[in-house]
Order: structure tokens, then C-alpha cells, then sequence
């Protein structure tokens, strides 16, 4: 099988798509034969790392001009890659327009960005998903936005998560961790604000760095897994979210999230359950959540044991690799 993504990680450590390469050891575990091809495996012309190929795009649209090159030597690799492959498993609908092409069972994965923008062009968008033998998305969100574009079977797939052995007390006094790219729809300008005053820890990178000079830039996963363990709270403030990969790891660490009421969080996050839910942009709001968590310990330890019973429940990399070669089986057959 090949696995075809717009984003993969380059280097041990490297944040660019890292749920994507998780998800691809899961399923060699299971004993699929899986070769990727990504970017690095082509010239991306400066599209593909970084903020990625839409926020690369935004910050220089000349380099949008690259963007048939890129996909077109993606394609020769592809092509190449699946010569005796029997599916082609796409990440993102760009990848699933080249898997089009290449005359082989696919199936197509969306994951929000790619949905977003789709939107504008959504005949293309109708195209490629009615072509493909499945469409899997993350959440029940993603998964009813694929079939407003006009995809017929949708499969709701969440990503597996990786639960720890134990949850260890967090750090007093306690702060708030945000993990993710410093983008407006992230809700992180929003969250800055709200957190004014309070103990705010910011993992990540993108356009707003400049806004957020204390932000300490993107860690390896190995360190950011500490930094859940030192977080009394975990925001995720988003405006649209796919799934929320951050929110569900933080819930297997046993951390109550606070969350933006949107896509795929509402997945993850029970409110009053698991955490809290804020309508997207309401500083107020998402300042009411943070003060209630920070001043109530057995609040935050109750809804941080709730959501970690959540994911050892319904998002396990088990349940995953299930549910995923369930997928592959029925597009094939």
C-alpha cells in the first residue's frame, strides 16, 4: 500500500505531520506493507514545511506558481511507488487529486484545511472524493463537510492517541499549556489575551510569532509530552479544528481541556464532562473557563480522569488500526 501526504516528517523529532507517520507505524505493526511518499521525496519549492503548503501560499503567493511543479513531481513519485501497490491511501485532497490519476484504488483522508478550501473550488473538490472508493475523516464534523461536498461513503475515523502508563501530579502553582501553530484560527491571539495575568505557556510556531515573542517555537514530541505532564490545563481555543490532536493527548495525560466549540473538539470534549467548551473568540468566555480550572483542583481532576477514560475508551491507535484496515478491506472489495 502506499501512504500519499502533502506533509510528513523529515527528521526524527520533526512536527510536520507526525500524526500521519504515527498512523503509518500503527499499521505496519498490523503487518501492512506501507511505502510514503512526501514531499521529501521531491522538490516542494518551498510549499510544503514550514507553515505549510495553504499558509506558505498566504505569506508569498508567487509561490502558488510552484504549485503544478510540486504536484506534478509528487505524482512522478507516486506513480513509481504504486506500480504493485493495490490502494493508495491520500492525506489531504491535494494528494487525493494526484491519487486520482494514477490508476489504482484510492481513498481519500481529509483533515479540515484541505475542506476549508475546497469550499471555493468545490467541483474539483466533488471530483476527486466521488472518485475515490471511500472518504475517511477524523471527526463527525470533517465527516459531514465531505459529504456536502458530494462524497458518498464516509467513514469517521478518529486518529489513535497514545495513552501513558500513569498520570504524575501537574507542577504548582499551576499554568496553561497551548501546543500548536500560532495561526488566527488557532484562537491563540484570543487565548493570550484571555490569559493575561495567568501562568500561560505557549508551544509552537507560526505568523503570529512576531505577536508572541515568549512562544517557544515547535518541540520534539518526546518534549512536548513533559510539557503536558508539567500542565495543570490545556487550551485549545481553535476557530475550526479538524480532530484536535493536541486536545486528545492532553486528555490521555489526564489534563481537562478547555476548548473552542467546533469541528472535531466537540468530538473530543464533553462539556462539563472532560473540560470546557467556549463559543470560538469569546475572550471572556475562554477567560471565565481558564480562572475556573486554575482555582479548582479537584474540578481539573475530575474532568481530567473523565477525559482520560474517554480516550482509553473510543481513541486508541487499537481502535484505529481496526477500524482503518476495516476501510481498506471494503474499499478493495
Amino acid at each position: 500500500m502506499v501512504v500519499l501526504t502533502t506533509s510528513y516528517p523529515r527528521r526524527p523529532g520533526d512536527a510536520a505531520g507526525h500524526f500521519i507517520a504515527a498512523a503509518v507505524e500503527r499499521l505496519g505493526r498490523r503487518g501492512v506493507n506501507v511505502e510514503v511518499v512526501s514531499p521529501a521525496d521531491v522538490r516542494d519549492y518551498g510549499l510544503a514545511y514550514g507553515a505549510g503548503i495553504v499558509g506558505n501560499v498566504r505569506a508569498r503567493p508567487w509561490r502558488a506558481l510552484a504549485l503544478p511543479l510540486f504536484l506534478r513531481g509528487l505524482r512522478s513519485a507516486a506513480a513509481r511507488a504504486a506500480r504493485d501497490a493495490d490502494l493508495v491511501h491520500a492525506h489531504w485532497l491535494a494528494a487525493g487529486g494526484v491519487a486520482a490519476t494514477l490508476g489504482k484504488p484510492f481513498v481519500v483522508q481529509v483533515w479540515g484545511t484541505d475542506v476549508e478550501l475546497a469550499r471555493r473550488a468545490p467541483a474539483l473538490a466533488r471530483r476527486v472524493l466521488q472518485r475515490a472508493r471511500l472518504v475517511i475523516a477524523p471527526s463527525t464534523a470533517l465527516a459531514d463537510e465531505a459529504r456536502r461536498l458530494g462524497a458518498a461513503d464516509v467513514r469517521t475515523i478518529p486518529s489513535g492517541v497514545e495513552l501513558p502508563e500513569e498520570v504524575v501530579d501537574p507542577v504548582d502553582p499551576p499554568e496553561i499549556l497551548y501546543a500548536g501553530r500560532l495561526s488566527p484560527e488557532k484562537g491563540v491571539r484570543e487565548l493570550v489575551a484571555a490569559a493575561e495575568g495567568m501562568p500561560l505557556v505557549i508551544v509552537g510556531d507560526g505568523p503570529l510569532r512576531g505577536e508572541i515573542p515568549d512562544a517557544l517555537g515547535f518541540l520534539p514530541h518526546e518534549e512536548l509530552e513533559r510539557r503536558f505532564e508539567r500542565a495543570a490545563v490545556v487550551a485549545c481555543p481553535s476557530h475550526r479544528e479538524g480532530f484536535g490532536v493536541v486536545c486528545a493527548e492532553a486528555m490521555a495525560y489526564g489534563r481537562p481541556v478547555v476548548a473552542g466549540d467546533v469541528g472535531g473538539l466537540r468530538d473530543l470534549v464533553v462539556h462539563e464532562e472532560t473540560g470546557l467548551l467556549v463559543p470560538p473568540g469569546d475572550v471572556a468566555a475562554l477567560r471565565d473557563a481558564l480562572a475556573r480550572l486554575l482555582e479548582n483542583a479537584d474540578l481539573r481532576r475530575r474532568y481530567g480522569e473523565a477525559g482520560r477514560a474517554r480516550i482509553a475508551e473510543r481513541f486508541t491507535w487499537e481502535r484505529f488500526a481496526d477500524e482503518t484496515l476495516r476501510a481498506y478491506d471494503d474499499a478493495l472489495h
